[in-house]
């Protein structure tokens, strides 16, 4: 039996930041690991998705015909694809075993991170027992401090046949032997919407997203949904909107699925494959977390308080707590949760300025709030919109699909509230948002910074000038492509005015 000063059980984005801040601090850790190191964030998940992505996105520009070249014959491999996909995979699994071996021989630093391979279950509040398929060994562990990390794994239906070959989730993408012919996709979130993208990108294969909303990406503003599902019919995939699912089945070799037309049509259409993207639930069930006394939801997420759950020395960190799913915020979440139990935070954790991106088409990168939840708040707001078709990195890139909004108080601090950019490169051009709002700065402090040209931060830096009234281009001039706006609220309800 070992006794650790902590034991963290999965080896996800948020268990691995964990264990390393512990280490930070001198701490014995037990790391435990059913499968591999990373986590479904890196086998199945983030890694695994946005590298094919930039893959797709990579055949997409090669087989363009308007950048005065001509490439022939691009050939266009599955197998392949995939292989250079579980390249990358290898490369960060192979960093991360690295890490936890040269960390180990470090006598400068009396820390210590012992990986341990198996599934955990708890025995009591400070023990756990460790079983492993592979070695036929057990061994119970003991510690004084406990995070949980084991995340999530993709949602099913009780009534589907997910059998991983026909009717599959993302955890069985790697599984495909070839590009199917055609896919349907339940679901139309982030997952949903960026799995489409892929497959059309690669354009071998016919895709239909089942969506029951009005809209894709319904918690994103309108005008970001309606780009969205724009792009995504031009390259050919068709979208059921406000459709109701009613079934699917494998018939002679084939998925064939069911679903009800707004209109009350019902129509049972066939495709080669099926990919089930309905969301996540988090991975609970197997931890007999009964015997530790660590409170659950009626979802199975763990309760907790700034990553504290019911039992004082025992955290939660990432998926499996009912908090953003998203591999960034799992990994501050574990570290925060190391410096709470050890005593090294006053502040509770903050997700004010928390960024995300949607790899879509174009990426949506997001933080603080959009329009349409600023006005369910009934917050007044003034909001500056720039296109990419003004940005000349954009220009350059022959990619000006996408632009840039910022919303901020509608008063002399211009504090920010939120901002969405749409287009390439958008991740980056978010970057400085996020630091603003952390420091809770006024828009104004980037109206005169020199950024680096051409870049698309020159987008977000006219937005303020907009806001100020001292762009470049003035909106007057290019109403289609600038916004500047003021909205606010009266007895009849949002009123928007042209500034």
């Amino acid at each position: 039996m070992g006794k650790y000063d902590l034991c963290i059980i999965g080896a996800g984005p948020a268990g691995y930041a964990a264990a390393i801040r512990a280490w930070d601090f001198g701490k014995k850790v037990c790391l435990i690991e059913k499968g591999e190191i990373g986590g479904a964030g890196v086998h199945h998940g983030v890694l695994f998705s946005k590298t094919l992505w930039e893959l797709s996105k990579d055949y997409l520009i090669a087989t363009r015909r308007d950048r005065g070249f001509i490439a022939e014959e691009v050939s266009l491999n599955y197998a392949q694809v995939l292989h250079a996909t579980e390249i990358a995979i290898d490369e960060k699994v192979a960093q991360m075993k690295r890490q936890l071996v040269e960390l180990n021989r470090d006598h400068l630093c009396p820390g210590t991170i012992e990986w341990v391979r198996g599934t955990a279950s708890f025995v009591d509040p400070h023990t756990v027992y460790v079983s492993s398929k592979e070695s036929g060994q057990s061994r119970e562990i003991q510690a004084e401090h406990f995070l949980l990390a084991t995340g999530s794994r993709p949602r099913v239906l009780d009534s589907l046949p997910v059998d991983g070959n026909y009717i599959m989730t993302s955890d069985h993408l790697m599984q495909l032997k070839e590009f199917p012919r055609s896919l349907v996709i339940l679901g139309a979130g982030v997952v949903g919407c960026e799995f489409a993208t892929i497959f059309a990108n690669f354009g071998k294969t016919k895709v239909n997203v089942i969506d029951r909303q009005d809209r894709i990406l319904p918690f994103e503003d309108p005008d970001i949904s309606r780009v969205c599902s724009t792009n995504l019919e031009a390259k050919g995939v068709t979208i059921h909107h406000r459709a109701t699912f009613i079934g699917m089945e494998v018939v002679d070799g084939q998925v064939e699925y069911t679903i009800k037309h707004e209109t009350g049509g019902v129509e049972t259409i066939p495709v080669e494959r099926a990919l089930i993207s309905i969301g996540r639930i988090p991975n609970t069930d197997r931890l007999e977390i009964e015997n530790a006394g660590v409170s659950l939801d009626k979802c199975g997420y763990v309760v907790h308080d700034n990553t504290q759950t019911s039992v004082k020395h025992i955290y939660a960190a990432g998926d499996i707590t009912y908090d953003v799913a998203l591999a960034n915020v799992g990994e501050v979440e574990g570290r925060y949760a190391v410096e709470k139990m050890f005593g090294r935070v006053t502040e509770p954790l903050s997700y004010n300025n928390m960024s995300t991106i949607i790899f879509a088409d174009p990426e949506i990168a997001a933080i603080g709030m959009n329009e349409q939840q600023a006005q369910a708040g009934k917050i007044p707001y003034r909001v500056a919109m720039y296109s990419y078709a003004l940005i000349n990195r954009a220009i350059a890139m022959r990619a000006t699909d996408g632009y840039i909004k910022l919303l901020v108080t509608d008063d002399s601090a211009m504090k920010i509230l939120g901002m969405r950019c749409l287009g390439v490169h958008a991740s980056t051009a978010i970057e400085v948002v996020s630091l603003m709002m952390k420091q809770d700065r006024s828009a104004r402090d980037l109206a005169e910074l020199i950024h680096p040209h051409p870049a698309m931060t020159e987008g977000l830096q006219e937005c303020v000038r907009m806001l100020m009234g001292i762009s470049v281009y003035k909106p007057s001039v290019f109403p289609t492509d600038l916004r500047l706006s003021r909205v606010f609220y009266d007895e009849d309800g949002v009123k928007e005015e042209k500034v």
